[in-house]
């Protein structure tokens, strides 16, 4: 088991990528927080789902974009589990309209939850691994947005970029503590956010096109990087973005 006795919070983690990460973490032996915001119920089924597979977890709700709710998930988990050694900044939301369309209240929505949330949870997972004194790991869930520019998502691609320079600035001022800093970008992923292709085939197709492995990611694909990047395997590795995205990032905009 490449987490064992580790304890970890993944947020956004009642569904979709974030679940997946959750329970693998769960399979490679960590204690594990789930977080969800709106539906305790699906924060209970991913408990179940780890706890059947013999690991340990408990669910927290919280707004990611409120300080205090996050502070209040970072003191249950190390209440719970005793420590904190792996923050996955997961939660995120899309709200896709044409720019000039765009009022001010999604710009904000968005860059609340996207960006302003996950500063919130790297400072308070910082601190708390700062107070431990023994390093940690943290891992921002972000995009192939925060290089790659989307039409009608001007917001979420403005969030993710702003992501991608919040992560390797502190990944420098983080070093000294051995708290390492990574994003991983996902490009097309199956999961509730991308539900909508299923009624329209013709933009499946489209994004197909743009993906030179010919097909749409899992969320398992994921997971399975945040494992290496929260494990000792990637001690090394700082500042950086991981993209996971069928190579996507080499050919969109290209045909």
């Amino acid at each position: 088991m490449q987490l064992e006795d580790k304890v970890a919070i993944v947020t956004g983690s009642s569904l979709g990528i974030g679940r997946a990460i959750a329970v693998t973490f769960g399979e490679e032996g960590a204690s594990v927080a789930i977080n969800y915001r709106s539906h305790p119920e699906e924060g209970e089924e991913a408990v179940q789902e780890i706890e059947k597979g013999g690991g340990k977890a408990i669910s927290v709700k919280a707004d990611v974009s409120e300080p205090e709710e996050v502070k209040d998930l970072i003191q249950k988990t190390v209440q719970e589990f005793g420590r904190l050694d792996i923050m996955i900044n997961n939660a995120g939301i899309e709200q896709k309209m044409p720019f000039l369309d765009t009022p001010l209240e999604v710009w904000e929505k968005v860059i609340s939850v996207n960006l302003t949330g996950v500063w919130i949870g790297c400072q308070e997972a910082a601190l708390q691994m700062v107070s431990q004194g023994d390093g940690g790991r943290i891992i921002n869930v972000s995009s192939v947005h925060e290089d790659l520019p989307m039409t009608t998502n001007a917001t979420y691609c403005a969030a993710k970029g702003g992501l991608r320079m919040l992560m390797r600035t502190i990944a420098v001022e983080l070093a000294p503590h051995g708290i390492t800093v990574n994003n991983i970008a996902p490009g097309a992923v199956e999961t509730p956010i991308n539900r909508n292709l299923d009624e329209h085939p013709e933009q499946r197709q489209e994004l197909l096109s743009e993906i030179p492995l010919g097909r749409i990611g899992h969320p398992e694909e994921i997971a399975s990087l945040a494992v290496y990047l929260a494990s000792d395997a990637s001690s090394y590795s700082t500042g950086s973005t991981f993209f996971v995205d069928g190579g996507m990032m080499r050919q969109a905009g290209s045909l």
